[in-house]
C-alpha cells in the first residue's frame, strides 16, 4: 500500500502517518527478532526480546486495521457482490458497513470492560516490565475507530462513494 495514494491523499494525512508509524512497529519487531535469533546463535541471548515483539505487534496490527478500513482493503467475497444489481450492491454494503459497526463497537465494549476491571492492577510484562495498559489502549482506540469509520458509511447517502 503506497500511503501517498490511498483515496487519493497526498501523503499527509492520517492514512500515512498510520503507515509510517505501523512500519516502522514492523520494522522494530523484524529487527528485535533477528537480533534475538543471531544473539542465540552466538551465545548472547536477548532477555525479553518476545515482549518487545509483541509490544511492536499490537501497535502495527492497530495501525494495519485502520489503514485497511481507510482504505476500503478488507476481504470482500466477488462472487456474490459481483452478480448483484446496482441498487441491492448499495443495499449490501449498507447492510456490511453495520455489521462490521457492530462486531468492531462489541470488539471495542468489551476491551473497554476488560481494561476498567483491570485498571487497579498495574499489568506489566514479566522480564521486561513493559506496561499493558498503554498497549491495550492502542487496541482499544484502533477497534473503536474502525467501528466509528464503519458508522460513518452506514450513515452515508448512497451518492457518496
Amino acid at each position: 500500500m503506497n500511503p501517498v495514494l490511498v483515496n487519493g491523499a497526498d501523503g499527509r494525512g492520517p492514512a500515512a502517518w498510520l503507515f509510517y508509524v505501523g512500519a516502522a512497529a514492523l520494522l522494530m519487531a523484524v529487527a528485535t527478532d533477528a537480533l534475538a535469533v543471531l544473539g542465540r546463535h552466538i551465545g548472547v541471548p536477548l532477555l525479553g526480546s518476545i515482549e518487545l515483539v509483541q509490544a511492536a505487534m499490537v501497535i502495527a496490527s492497530s495501525t494495519a486495521i485502520v489503514s485497511a478500513t481507510l482504505a476500503h482493503k478488507h476481504a470482500v467475497v466477488h462472487l456474490l457482490f459481483d452478480r448483484l444489481s446496482p441498487r441491492a450492491r448499495a443495499i449490501m454494503e449498507r447492510v456490511h458497513s453495520v455489521l462490521c459497526a457492530a462486531f468492531f463497537a462489541a470488539l471495542s465494549v468489551g476491551s473497554v470492560w476488560i481494561a476498567f476491571d483491570l485498571r487497579d492492577g498495574y499489568e506489566q510484562s514479566e522480564v521486561l516490565r513493559i506496561p499493558f495498559a498503554p498497549l491495550r489502549a492502542a487496541s482499544i482506540m484502533a477497534v473503536a475507530g474502525v467501528a466509528l469509520i464503519y458508522i460513518s458509511r452506514a450513515c452515508r447517502r448512497r451518492s457518496q462513494p
